[in-house]
This record gives structure tokens, C-alpha cells and sequence, in this order.
């Protein structure tokens, strides 16, 4: 994310790089025609990494993990890690839930909360 979500223009310069990048996977979550949330597969210091978000009043209802299951079937890039912050537990389930095993942490500054966080490492072999 931009330092501003609102800033568009950046947004959109950054999106449009991830777009033209091969080693990136990005995906739209669709729920009923509605965009809902995206996934993607990115390359990070060697690394493959997955991300996602899924838009907060679709929380809970397992869309996180349905994607997340469904992206890791058409995603053969192994093994694939994934960062979360401390305090994200649903996030944290949704990985264990589709296979990901905790390896360790690590600091990392999160846009979203404009500051440095810890974050837990997940890591999927298979």
C-alpha cells in the first residue's frame, strides 16, 4: 500500500508495476460479482511471499481461507512464506488453515499503522 491509501495516483503507479512484473500472481477475490479482496504471489529478496486482503465487513466468513486455498492450487511457487502482524489472529488462523506452519519473526514497518510492527513468519512447503 501507499504511505496514503487514499492517494490513487500512487496506488495505481504501484499496481500497475505488480501488474507488468512476471513473478507476481495477483488475483481478485469475487464474492456474488463483488470484488471482495485480492491474493497474490510476490518475489521478495529471492523469497516467494503471498499476500492478501479481504475488505473488513467480509470478515469471518472464511473467504480469507477459501482463497487462500484456491490461490495455492493454481500457484505452484514452493515454498511460499507469509507475514503477519502479532496481533492479526484471524490472519494467523487463516494460514495455519490452509498448511502454513509458524517459523520464527521479525520486524517490518506496516503502511497501514505508519510504523514499524512485529510480524510472525509463515512458511508452506508443499
Amino acid at each position: 500500500m501507499p504511505k496514503d491509501p487514499a492517494d490513487k495516483p500512487a496506488y495505481l503507479s504501484k499496481y500497475t508495476k505488480l501488474l507488468d512484473e512476471p513473478t507476481v500472481n495477483n488475483q481478485t477475490i469475487v464474492l456474488d460479482n463483488i470484488i471482495v479482496g485480492s491474493i497474490a504471489k510476490f518475489v521478495m529478496e529471492g523469497d516467494a511471499e503471498i499476500t492478501y486482503w479481504i475488505d473488513r465487513k467480509f470478515w469471518g466468513h472464511g473467504i480469507a481461507t477459501k482463497a487462500l486455498k484456491d490461490f495455492l492450487d493454481i500457484e505452484a511457487a514452493r515454498p511460499i512464506f507469509g507475514r503477519v502482524a502479532f496481533d492479526n489472529v484471524g490472519s494467523q488462523k487463516v494460514l495455519e488453515k490452509c498448511g502454513f506452519v509458524k517459523i520464527g519473526s521479525d520486524r517490518g514497518f506496516a503502511n497501514a499503522r505508519q510504523k514499524e510492527i512485529e510480524e510472525l513468519i509463515y512458511k508452506l512447503d508443499n
